[in-house]
């Protein structure tokens, strides 16, 4: 019950934005709409995950695949995290330099639900990051193919708590096993806060 209200509420919003020129109206649709897709994606990535289809590897697959490639994850410069594509898109692991440039201690958020982990910031009442990095994980599982998001303001916590605002440039990747199943998603992203910000 809960989606189809989403759903409907979602079709409603942008249906109301394209008969309205009223800058105030149109904000205020924003803000729902925005507020409409997160609820959405919340629900479906706890129910389903980011994958809906029976063509998932075991557990098995996934942890013999993260020993294969774990050397390099850890060493790698660049921030990168493995997510279950199951239900909860649960936080198998992520490497020091996602663990640097998230504020995150790596033992105490793996196994966590990704977006538990990191939610939109809530005094942000147009934050997307909830629903365009589930919509892009989706797309990787069903597709089977990488996905390059646009850039993505999604702000962090830092070590005291508060929302700091941050812009990405993610990619998301799918990892098969030898049959070709679905077993774990990496998310690599890029902090272009700077870039950004001196854009202005």
């Amino acid at each position: 019950m809960k989606r189809f209200i989403c759903q409907q509420n979602i079709v409603h919003f942008e249906k109301l934005l394209g008969e309205t020129d009223d800058p105030t109206l149109r904000r205020t649709l924003d803000s729902l709409l925005a507020t409409a897709k997160r609820e959405l994606a919340l629900l479906e990535a706890n129910e389903r995950g980011a994958d809906a289809g029976p063509h998932r590897g075991r557990a098995a697959d996934a942890a013999a695949i993260r020993q294969e490639f774990l050397s390099d994850f850890d060493k790698s410069p660049h921030p990168y995290m493995l997510i279950d594509p199951g239900p909860g898109l649960r936080i198998i692991d992520i490497n020091a330099a996602y663990a640097a440039a998230t504020f995150t201690v790596r033992d105490q958020i793996a196994g966590k639900s990704l977006f538990e982990v990191f939610p939109d910031n809530p005094d942000d009442a147009m934050a997307d990051g909830v629903s365009n990095l589930y919509a892009s994980l989706s797309i990787v599982a069903q597709t089977g193919r990488p996905h390059a998001m646009a850039i993505q303001r999604y702000d962090v916590r830092d070590p005291d708590g508060i929302f700091v605002e941050r812009h990405w440039q993610p990619v998301n990747t799918p990892i098969h096993d030898r049959a070709g199943r679905l077993v774990l998603l990496l998310h690599h992203v890029e902090d272009v806060t700077d870039q950004v910000v001196r854009r202005g």
